[in-house]
């Protein structure tokens, strides 16, 4: 069983844990990496003595009206004149009553740390704050200071707090570089779950750039230091004592530790923070494509050596690059820089890049590597477009209501928009109605059906499609149901029709 198919698994029993990451101003003690033995370290208790401090535990309430609904437990029936009626009244109002519309308070607890002692900056996780009416922030000698939300991101489970330092002083811990950090490395998670001091564990890194399915930008530090609830919002120490993760899940069928930990990265992280600090929100890069990942089929139909990159499936409408800079059937093997190992590489790079910047992509078109220069737009806006077409926010991976396309690459033909300019490109009569064929792949599945440029898809298993998008919600339908081959109806120029199937496998 390979690592991924175990973590698919095993997400029925994933268990929200923690996350937290720091970055800041603030003064930073020194520390003192301990001495390691040939099994490990001799001792991790000058390293801890020095950061715990920093780390807080995280109270919140939120106020949940009414009780009313599956699970709620109705208030009994009781005779006229029972003697228990006073302590049953008593008792279902006091928990916000059966029908009167009350209210209880719902706490819980978490962890987080100081990244910046001068302006009192907290990290915590967002699920740990989430819907939350009042937060405290519990100090290890006791202190306790109410805490003001900065910004929150759902997609990394990343909230900043802010707490008035003034008459108290506080101890702050710095990032440190996750990307330094090799399988092996010792480390150290620290947690103040339950308000009554730090809790210390040490392991090792037992893998990294694990995708647990948890968000778009999944590259998870897995390591073996016992991660527990309660632990939401921990710092992941390296032996340096700076934060290179956060502690955001564990995989346990008990809800106690087996191992299995997951800390975010404080590369992902540490960006995330700063934006928040800076505008209360996030302020992504955005290419506007949709992508999907390269296959040894794909890549052969694409004269690759090698499957790598991310395929580009859709340019979306008014994105960054639907001026044919970047075109449906390209490639992306490097985004500034950067190589784009597989399909999940390509979101979070592009995320992490800042709005407004002109990158180097560096694609495979037509079996030939070439460089397109592109201006980025901001995510954030990509998401509002789609939302306003369709109310679906997935911009990059795509979906059953993924936002809509100018052109696709599908089956191993791109395809467009049957519009004036195409109609006058592949002199198409204005009778004809569809999506057309722009492109056919070399050795590609179309090609090999002799399926030609300026032919125009009418119709898909009997259903008539008149967008890029249709074509590819179609096929998308169709390998769902465990089809094999799709049966296009396909038109010439003139108008004359016939039918074509083209496996999909």
């Amino acid at each position: 069983m390979t690592s991924n198919t175990f973590l698919r698994a095993a997400r029925r029993t994933l268990v929200a844990g923690a996350a937290a990451l720091v970055l800041g101003t603030a003064a930073v003690p020194s520390f003192v990496a301990p001495a390691f033995a040939a099994d490990g370290p001799a001792s991790v208790a000058d390293l801890a003595e020095r950061v715990l401090g920093a780390v807080v535990n995280i109270s919140t309430s939120q106020t949940v009206k009414g009780t009313e609904g599956p699970g709620a437990v109705p208030m009994p029936q009781l005779p006229e004149g029972s003697p228990f009626q006073d302590f049953f009244d008593d008792f279902f109002k006091n928990r916000g009553g059966e029908k009167d519309g009350g209210s209880q308070k719902v706490q819980s607890l978490g962890s987080g740390f100081v990244i910046d002692a001068e302006q009192g900056i907290v990290v915590t996780n967002n699920h740990v704050i989430a819907d939350a009416d009042d937060i405290e922030v519990n100090f290890s000698d006791g202190v306790t200071l109410k805490a003001t939300l900065v910004g929150t991101d759902t997609k990394t489970d990343v909230a900043v707090l802010k707490v008035d330092p003034k008459g108290h002083k506080l101890t702050a811990v710095k990032f440190g570089d996750s990307t330094k950090m090799r399988v092996g490395d010792w480390v150290m998670a620290v947690g103040n779950p339950f308000g009554l001091g730090g809790t210390v564990t040490v392991g090792i890194v037992s893998a990294r750039n694990r995708d647990i399915n948890s968000g778009p930008y999944d590259d998870f530090i897995q390591t073996d230091a016992a991660i527990n609830r309660g632990n939401s919002g921990g710092p992941l120490f390296n032996s340096a004592g700076e934060v290179i993760g956060m502690n955001t899940a564990i995989i346990s069928p008990s809800g106690g530790s087996i191992g299995i930990g997951f800390s975010i990265p404080s590369q992902l992280a540490s960006g995330v923070v700063d934006q928040l600090r800076q505008y209360g929100e996030t302020r992504r890069g955005w290419l506007g494509v949709r992508i999907q990942p390269v296959t040894d089929d794909i890549a052969e139909s694409l004269g690759m050596a090698t499957a790598k990159g991310a395929l580009v499936a859709g340019v979306i409408k008014g994105g960054p690059v639907d001026n044919g800079t970047i075109q449906a059937g390209d490639v992306i093997i490097k985004f500034d820089g950067k190589d784009i190992h597989e399909m999940r590489d390509l979101p979070r790079v592009v995320a992490e890049s800042p709005v407004g910047k002109a990158v180097d992509v560096l694609i495979v078109r037509k079996g030939v590597e070439q460089t397109a220069k592109v201006t980025l737009g901001r995510l954030e806006d990509g998401e509002k477009l789609a939302s306003g077409e369709n109310g679906n926010t997935d911009q990059d991976k795509g979906g059953d209501k993924a936002p809509a396309v100018s052109t696709a690459a599908v089956l191993g033909m791109t395809v467009g928009e049957l519009n004036d300019e195409t109609r006058k490109k592949f002199s198409i009569a204005a009778d004809v109605s569809g999506v057309v064929i722009t492109d056919v792949a070399k050795d590609s599945a179309a090609a090999e059906r002799g399926i030609q440029p300026g032919e125009v898809i009418t119709e898909i298993a009997q259903e008539s499609v008149a967008t890029p998008k249709d074509v590819m919600d179609r096929i998308g339908a169709l390998k769902e149901q465990g089809r094999k081959n799709a049966l296009l109806m396909l038109a010439s120029k003139t108008g004359e029709l016939r039918f074509v199937t083209i496996r999909m496998d």
